[in-house]
């Protein structure tokens, strides 16, 4: 997966609020597939997000081919690494 972090500046709408986007491209495989990559990142993200990420930002994932054949627990794992490499974490008493 690929993972953006974008945070948003004092004064714009949501400043406190985490904003998570979520696509997958047709090089993923079929709607089936796409459809199913989407349901696993939702679950990853709605697993991690509330405890993890800071407020103020918007975060947009990405599917990658491997996405829907991926142990559910790497993706978490991943998606974690991921915020944590962006700064994206609140801090170390959530880790």
């Amino acid at each position: 997966m690929v993972v953006q972090v974008r945070k948003r500046r004092p004064g714009e709408a949501g400043a406190d609020l985490v904003r998570v986007g979520l696509t997958t491209s047709r090089k993923v495989g079929n709607a089936v597939v796409r459809n199913r990559a989407r349901r696993r990142l939702r679950a990853c993200i709605d697993a991690i997000v509330p405890i993890y990420a800071k407020p103020g930002l918007d975060i947009v994932v990405i599917g990658r081919a491997h996405t829907p054949v991926r142990p559910f627990e790497a993706l978490k794992d991943d998606f974690l690494k991921c915020l944590k490499k962006l700064d994206a974490c609140r801090s170390a008493d959530h880790e």
